[in-house]
């Protein structure tokens, strides 16, 4: 691991994106919330906010990290640009210490959009994970990163 015990604590804050491409139908059965699974979104969310806490166990020489927010939103979209109805989730991380929470933030998406896949899986195999990114961070040495076309 990185040797962060000189590093001074400092509030950090991370944003990843990513979404899960689906059918219509899909959709409307997530939005319903008569997936047979039950409350996909709700379940999800859970997911993401403890794969959160648990990065440091999923990521090799990741450091653990006493987070303070974590933060699962979603947002459905109807046959946007890319052409598919899809799930969003955007996921926010906050902690003060001597490390950032991009990682966190990641794993937090990457999971929440596994767990709505495998909650659905039945009603629809071909869904896509897709564009995970991370959208921001702040705090550090390293200063604010804001991605581009976001």
């Amino acid at each position: 691991m990185v040797d962060v015990g000189a590093k001074p604590a400092t509030h950090r804050v991370a944003v990843a994106s990513g979404r899960i491409e689906m059918l219509p139908a899909t959709l409307a059965l997530i939005e319903s919330g008569t997936a047979k699974k039950g409350d996909v979104l709700g379940i999800a969310r859970i997911a993401g906010i403890m794969a959160a806490k648990k990065t440091s166990d999923l990521i090799p020489l990741c450091h653990p990290l006493a987070l303070s927010r974590v933060a699962i939103d979603f947002e459905a979209v109807r046959a946007d640009a890319a052409g598919a109805d899809a799930v969003v989730c955007t996921a926010t991380v906050e902690t003060t210490g001597p490390t950032g929470v991009e990682m966190e933030a990641l794993t937090a998406v990457q999971i929440a959009l596994l767990t709505i896949y495998d909650m659905c899986k039945a009603a629809d195999r071909g869904m896509t994970i897709t564009g995970v990114r991370l959208l921001e961070k702040h705090g550090g040495k390293s200063g604010s990163y804001v991605a581009t076309g976001t």
